[in-house]
C-alpha cells in the first residue's frame, strides 16, 4: 500500500515517522486523531518485533508445551511482515525465515506425546534464535524436520516475489523479472513435495531471491549470483 511517511498529531502538533512506528497513535500524548503528511511511499511491513518469550517460558519444562505458543507468534509475526518499507527494498532476512520455519515445525509436531533429541534440539534453536535471526544450518536440519524447512522458503519466496513487484509498481524489470518466475517454479515444485527437498537446495532458492533483492538496490553483481543459484537447483 502506498502511504504517507510521517503523521502529525492533531492534538499536540507532534510529528513522527510512520514508516518506523506502522502506529497512528501519538507517540507524545497517545491521541490517535493524526493525519498523514508529506509524500505517499510504498509501505508493506507492518510487523512488531518478533517475540517468543511467552513461548519460551510456556516450554521451559518441556518444548512440546512451547509449539502452540511459537506457531502463533510465528504466524502472526509471518502475515503482518513485509519487504518493503517507506518505498525501500528490504532483505529477506533470516528472522522472518526462521519464524516461517518455526511456524510450520509447530504444526508438523503438535498433537505429538514426544519429540526425538535432533528434533528438540531443532526447536530449541529455533525457538531462542529467530527472533536474533539465528537458525540452524541446512546441515543441522533432522531428516523428519525438511519438509518445514522447504515449505518456509517457498512461502517466503512467494512473499518477497510479491512485495518485490509492490516495490517495482507491479513491472519488473527484466532479467529480474525471469528470474524471479524461475524461483517461483522452484518453489512450486518444493510444495508439491510438501517441502521434503535437500535443506542445501532450500538455502540456494532463498540465496536467489536474496540476490535478486540485491540487483535491484543496485548491484548488480545480484544477477549473476541469482543465476548461479538456480542453476545449481536444475
Amino acid at each position: 500500500m502506498d502511504v504517507r511517511g510521517e503523521r502529525e498529531c492533531k492534538s499536540c502538533g507532534t510529528r513522527w515517522s510512520y514508516f518506523e512506528t506502522g502506529s497512528v497513535e501519538c507517540p507524545s500524548c497517545g491521541s490517535r486523531r493524526s493525519v498523514g503528511v508529506g509524500e505517499r511511499e510504498t509501505h508493506t511491513d507492518t510487523a512488531d518485533a518478533l517475540d517468543l518469550t511467552a513461548a519460551q517460558r510456556a516450554g521451559s519444562e518441556d518444548v512440546l508445551d512451547a509449539l502452540e505458543p511459537a506457531t502463533e507468534a510465528c504466524r502472526e509475526y509471518c502475515r503482518s511482515r513485509g519487504f518493503v518499507s517507506g518505498g525501500t527494498l528490504l532483505d529477506l532476512d533470516d528472522t522472518y525465515l526462521a519464524a516461517a520455519e518455526l511456524w510450520r515445525v509447530g504444526v508438523v509436531l503438535a498433537g505429538q506425546h514426544a519429540i526425538s533429541d535432533d528434533e528438540q534440539r531443532h526447536v530449541v534453536a529455533l525457538l531462542h534464535g529467530a527472533a536474533d535471526g539465528e537458525r540452524p544450518t541446512p546441515a543441522a536440519v533432522p531428516a523428519s524436520l525438511r519438509g518445514p524447512r522447504g515449505l518456509a522458503a517457498a512461502a517466503a519466496v512467494d512473499a518477497y516475489r510479491a512485495d518485490v513487484r509492490a516495490y517495482c509498481g507491479g513491472d519488473v524489470p527484466m532479467p529480474e523479472r525471469d528470474l524471479l518466475e524461475r524461483a517461483r517454479e522452484h518453489g512450486r515444485r518444493v510444495d508439491a513435495l510438501d517441502g521434503e527437498v535437500d535443506p542445501q537446495d532450500s538455502a540456494r532458492l532463498v540465496a536467489a531471491v536474496r540476490a535478486v533483492g540485491d540487483a535491484l538496490r543496485g548491484d548488480e553483481a545480484g544477477i549473476e549470483r541469482a543465476r548461479t543459484r538456480l542453476n545449481a537447483l536444475g
